[in-house]
């Protein structure tokens, strides 16, 4: 056996982020991957613990750069709880709407890196963008801001949604419904997407338990855990939501997963939209001085788009006393040397991406 060992980073186009890998191979057969992170760690646990309450959503919002809105929601959720404020009745239903059009919108974005990851198809990767691009207008309209949101409030939001809002929405999704049949015409009748994916990168069920990973990696390996139905917030039980499982647990698998769940939550804004109580959504106004905690200690899940956020915290009066983040790609990661063990050097890239990477959530 000879063994080289490459360097792949840490500013490789389709590491999805300043990180690097150590990759030892024989021949083109991949021996071992040690991951190399923290280039992007700026300390924001830290940072929270020194700061008021509702100084912090900026800096959760930027962990994860792509879904920046379910960040502040699980930032926000988890004061929440620790001071005892309740969400109007409406604002659970807003909010489950921009989650599952954010959602959306992170979905395209890996899908059109997906496919210029694996050198093929620069459609998809234009595609991709011009969707997403549909969805952030959306985004916009509804609060002003394009990536960083800041939109969460204690209680609501900072302001309800706009009066044409509903008939934009819901014809964007129209639209976006017919796109999907478009990228599965596009990608899985396409020999070498499929070579790249089928049986690639597997990951089988006990296994990503071992590991701990959640979201659409673990249910791409036949795993039904889903934090919207197991352990439902907001209108999530009313709505019936339906999480995507797969079973094979390869690149395919995790890329299927990741399209039914755009098309589930497409049904998901549509019946929330059906189903929305009257009322008034807005939070709390803006203010540093906020009511005591009430609770020392709480602790809050959401199923972000790429696998379960943890979020644990200990409150004082006005600040966190200790706070603690259990962010999903951190631990997605570590499934990345074990199942690409076995692989060709070059489907490395695959797998990286089919794990859907955000290196601001994995470094906090």
């Amino acid at each position: 056996m000879s063994v080289t060992r490459i360097n792949v980073g840490p500013v490789h186009p389709s590491t999805h982020g300043v990180f690097r890998m150590v990759v030892d191979v024989d021949g083109d057969t991949v021996l071992g991957v040690e991951p190399h992170i923290g280039f992007l760690h700026r300390g924001v646990e830290k940072l929270v613990e020194n700061r008021m309450y509702l100084q912090c959503p900026p800096y959760m919002e930027k962990l994860d750069y792509i879904a920046p809105m379910a960040m502040g929601d699980s930032y926000i959720s988890v004061v929440e709880k620790a001071l005892g404020v309740e969400v109007k009745p409406k604002a659970q239903y807003v909010r489950l709407i921009l989650l599952e059009l954010q959602r959306i919108a992170s979905h395209l974005l890996w899908l059109g890196t997906l496919c210029n990851d694996i050198g093929q198809m620069f459609t998809g990767f234009m595609w991709g963008f011009r969707d997403r691009d549909i969805i952030l207008r959306l985004l916009e309209d509804a609060t002003g801001q394009r990536m960083f949101y800041v939109n969460m409030r204690l209680g609501g939001l900072v302001r309800d949604l706009p009066a044409d809002f509903e008939e934009h929405a819901l014809k964007t999704l129209d639209y976006l419904e017919g796109r999907l049949a478009d990228y599965t015409d596009l990608l899985e009748k396409n020999p070498i997407f499929m070579e790249r994916m089928k049986g690639i990168g597997i990951l089988k069920a006990e296994d990503a338990k071992d590991l701990g990973v959640t979201g659409p990696v673990l249910r791409a390996s036949g795993v039904s855990y889903d934090v919207r139905k197991n352990n439902p917030y907001y209108a999530y039980a009313a709505l019936n939501f339906r999480p995507a499982i797969q079973g094979s647990g390869d690149n395919f698998a995790r890329y299927k997963v990741r399209m039914l769940e755009m098309a589930e939550s497409i049904r998901l804004v549509r019946e929330a939209f059906k189903r929305m109580p009257d009322g008034d959504a807005t939070g709390m106004q803006i203010r540093l001085i906020t009511p005591k905690a009430q609770n020392r200690i709480s602790t809050v899940s959401r199923e972000c788009p790429r696998g379960e956020q943890f979020l644990y915290l200990v409150a004082d009066p006005q600040k966190a006393y200790r706070f603690s983040i259990r962010s999903p790609t951190f631990i997605n990661l570590a499934a990345l040397s074990h199942i690409s063990k076995g692989q060709r050097f070059a489907d490395i890239i695959a797998i990286l991406g089919t794990l859907d990477l955000v290196m601001g959530d994995v470094d906090k």
